[in-house]
């Protein structure tokens, strides 16, 4: 199926083509018809797989249908997104496909001064990309009428188990109760679920993969390494050049300051991004790290998401998330855009418990990594499809724990070596 088979008008058409679109992703062909319908939507897809567009397009041109009818400059759209880089980037997809319409939009968040926000909402626009925080904000001061809104997206649920779940309630609580509510994501927690429903109105679920998928070609792997040598064995890793770009998680935003610092002292280009640092050095870190200028950017989860680079090589988890499904959210940072990716995984011995977590909701074992070798991972490990080859997945089980009880006692050295396994 092609975007033009879609019943997308030409203006929208001829900027989706422009920006190099001629196919629309599983998630885009399943939502995009539903939402022109007029339905409420819960659509779970995978990191990368294109949920933007799938709720970006037919807004638009639901609003320009309406504008038809009555073509007052008021908030149709509202779209709440849980950071600013995420916000940005979901605003200018908006931006993109509307070039061609007489739409206007704009994305406000906080951490930066308001005044040049509140000006682009008093000059009139159909469309707001919002954090939270900011809408509320703005919304006691008056600059922001909700009362038109139409159309009502939630991106990305885990904004409702951090912390936000009180701020959505009061969002909704000002919004019409005549609307059409689209949430998308791309893990679905039971626990959100609950809120959830209360916000969508017998919506069409579209699923493109189960909530435990993984990206298929991703290879994966973990080394199992005491927590006081993962500071080493990083800066080991990052020794090899075949490493091009790689973000590195950390569950704190401690953490991701001493990590970037201990790189650089070691001579390997890092900056940290996580909610603490102001706006500018954000985007200036992203910017550098999109450039190559930098090789490494170490992120704690809230700050990453949303972050959309199609040639990042690698992924490491040096702390493992407390929460499972954000370790599909951080592995969903690397192969995209049909490019293969490597995720590594360091787990000490208190992360164990987690660690068995994430493997029983992805439904397979991660390969092990030789810690006594100090091997390297390349794209060696063939992640199979799930479904039907429940004997490969056994098979890969069984060698995980001939593979851990090798590795299970550690040795307190430093890791200085680069000896690669033999193939055997």
């Amino acid at each position: 199926m092609l975007f033009k088979d879609l019943d997308i008008i030409k203006p929208i058409l001829r900027a989706v083509e422009e920006a190099g679109y001629e196919k629309p992703t599983e998630i885009q062909e399943n939502s995009i018809p539903v939402v022109l319908k007029g339905k409420d939507i819960l659509g779970c897809a995978q990191t990368g797989t294109g949920k933007t567009a799938a709720f970006a397009i037919p807004i638009l041109q639901n609003i320009v249908a309406d504008k038809e009818k009555n073509n007052d400059r008021n908030i149709k759209a509202l779209i709440v997104a849980p950071t600013r880089e995420l916000a940005i980037q979901i605003e200018e997809s908006f931006a993109e496909y509307s070039k061609y319409l007489d739409i206007k939009d704009t994305v406000i968040f906080g951490g930066v001064n308001q005044s040049s926000q509140v000006r682009k909402i008093k000059a009139g626009i159909d469309i707001l990309v919002a954090t939270p925080g900011r809408l509320l904000d703005l919304a006691n001061q008056k600059h922001v009428d909700l009362k038109n809104v139409k159309y009502f997206v939630l991106d990305e649920d885990r904004m409702l188990d951090m912390g936000m779940i009180h701020d959505v309630k009061k969002i909704i609580s000002r919004l019409p109760k005549e609307r059409q509510n689209l949430l998308f994501s791309a893990t679905m927690p039971k626990e959100v679920m609950k809120l959830v429903n209360s916000i969508l109105n017998n919506p069409v679920k579209v699923e493109v993969q189960p909530v435990s998928s993984t990206v298929e070609i991703i290879s994966q792997g973990v080394y199992h390494v005491p927590k006081k040598n993962k500071k080493s064995l990083l800066t080991h890793l990052l020794k090899d050049e075949s490493i091009k770009s790689v973000i590195v998680f950390s569950r704190t935003k401690h953490g991701a300051n001493k990590i970037a610092k201990d790189l650089e002292k070691a001579g390997i280009t890092a900056a940290a991004i996580h909610g603490n640092k102001s706006q500018n050095q954000r985007q200036l870190a992203l910017n550098n790290f999109k450039e190559g200028n930098i090789r490494v950017l170490v992120a704690t989860d809230i700050a990453a998401r949303g972050i959309d680079i199609d040639e990042l090589s690698h992924v490491i988890n040096y702390d493992l998330p407390d929460v499972a499904e954000t370790y599909v959210h951080r592995i969903g940072r690397t192969g995209r855009a049909g490019s293969s990716g490597i995720a590594i995984t360091f787990c000490d011995e208190e992360e164990k418990e987690m660690f068995r977590n994430i493997e029983k909701l992805i439904g397979k074992s991660i390969p092990v990594l030789a810690e006594e070798e100090y091997e390297i991972i390349k794209p060696i490990v063939n992640v199979e499809h799930r479904g039907n080859n429940n004997s490969s997945n056994r098979s890969n089980k069984g060698n995980s724990k001939v593979n851990r009880k090798k590795t299970g006692n550690h040795r307190e050295k430093r890791y200085i070596k680069n000896k690669p396994k033999n193939n055997k």
